[in-house]
């Protein structure tokens, strides 16, 4: 009966029209109410299948992320081995040098010696990220990138490497084969150098050590973070969560935070909760903005831009100036004249006189916008120049965000 009733709720939970049917059986506790709830199932494939008209809706998951649930960065040092004559040069690199010493010294050879010179060993920077609930064993992939002047880590090996969180503690322990994706080749008049042959990746390259601690299951409230922070989205995420729910148990505490008390029937375990919530889908709101790229002439805009009454023309004044330089000799068996470089000069004017002034009325929506500037035979770079001068004319009711 309770997997009976968590079905209909979520069913309630996705559309309004079966929201609509719940309300109608709640009112009428009799034969209806309880054919209505031995549907459920089917009724909650419906929901699915069957969204609400006109919404784009997003699931929980997908917007949104959950207390405890996040990625930690490590960070350690280490020497790569193996390369063959690529590695870095000891006299320039004193930290290159200094850790192969003490390495050596901790395997009990003496290596304090003003000869020690080899290209074969490459200091390098080995970064991780740490997954959430990650247990002692589990392998992590890790990145590792040339320190000093190597110019290839291809073909090298990466000894074992502690890594550490911003608490300063070991969380695990990096060593294996590097794969690089990009590669370096010269010749006494020619160098090639394809990709980047100085970075590269160890798959399940390092062992987890420590876990961090966190018992997600006895919590009696969860933050639940959004990814882009909007006030109308928090709110319409709380109120799907609660109609799911039955009960006011999530509230919107600012635009980014929505916070969720753990019913009494999900007591111990608030998993069971987050798997029932992530699934739900809200409809999410967003800020109307204006991306531009100005290097790659780039130009990304949200369907809430709009444009306020405004007038717009392009034109382009074209002058090309041509020098042409033409020889003068005087005549076949002259005895008189010289030969003479006389200069000739073109000059073209072209004034674009097929572009027009283009009117905007108030309220046009982003398409009804691009038709109109492509109307006009507008390039990316041009209208990205218009667009930047709209929005200094105050009738560009979004945001621009040059990257």
């Amino acid at each position: 009966m309770l997997c009976v009733n968590q079905d209909w709720m979520m069913a309630r939970a996705l559309n309004p029209t079966f929201a609509f049917l719940g309300a109608f059986a709640d009112a009428f506790p009799g034969r209806i109410a309880g054919a209505l709830r031995r549907l459920a199932p089917l009724v909650l494939l419906l929901a699915v299948a069957w969204p609400a008209a006109g919404q784009a809706q997003s699931r929980i998951k997908d917007i949104a992320s959950f207390e405890g649930m996040r990625d930690n960065l490590l960070v350690g040092y280490g020497l790569v081995v193996g390369l063959n004559g690529t590695g870095d040069d000891l006299k320039s690199a004193p930290f290159t040098r200094e850790s192969l010493i003490g390495m050596l010294q901790r395997l009990g050879i003496n290596a304090r010696d003003d000869d020690l010179d080899t290209d074969n060993v490459a200091a390098v920077m080995v970064t991780a990220n740490l997954p959430a609930f990650a247990r002692q064993g589990t392998r992590i992939d890790i990145s590792v990138s040339a320190l000093g002047n190597a110019n290839s880590l291809l073909g090298g090996t990466l000894l074992v490497s502690p890594l550490l969180a911003a608490d300063g503690e070991v969380y695990a322990v990096a060593q294996g084969s590097i794969a690089v994706a990009g590669f370096s080749a010269e010749g006494d008049g020619q160098s090639v150098t394809r990709g980047v042959p100085t970075s590269g990746r160890i798959p399940n390259g390092a062992i987890v050590e420590r876990e961090i601690a966190f018992d997600m299951a006895e919590l009696k409230t969860v933050k639940i973070s959004l990814r882009n922070p909007d006030l109308t989205t928090a709110r319409r995420l709380a109120e799907k969560v609660n109609t799911f729910l039955g009960i006011p148990a999530a509230r919107s505490t600012d635009p980014g935070t929505v916070l969720l008390k753990v019913p009494e029937r999900y007591k111990g375990d608030t998993v069971a909760l987050l798997t029932d919530i992530e699934q739900l889908r809200v409809k999410v709101d967003q800020v109307a903005r204006v991306v531009i790229n100005e290097r790659s002439g780039v130009i990304v805009m949200g369907e809430n831009v709009r444009i306020s009454t405004v007038a717009i023309a392009q034109g382009n004044l074209t002058i090309r100036i041509t020098e042409t330089a033409q020889v003068s000799q005087p005549s076949p068996f002259s005895t008189t004249g010289t030969t003479e470089t006389v200069p000739r000069t073109s000059i073209e004017v072209e004034e674009d006189a097929q572009r027009r002034l283009a009117v905007l009325p108030e309220g046009v929506s982003l398409q009804e916008m691009v038709n109109g500037l492509n109307a006009l035979g507008i390039g990316p770079r041009d209208m990205i120049t218009i667009l930047q001068a709209v929005k200094a004319a105050g009738a560009l009711q979004a945001e621009i965000e040059v990257m």
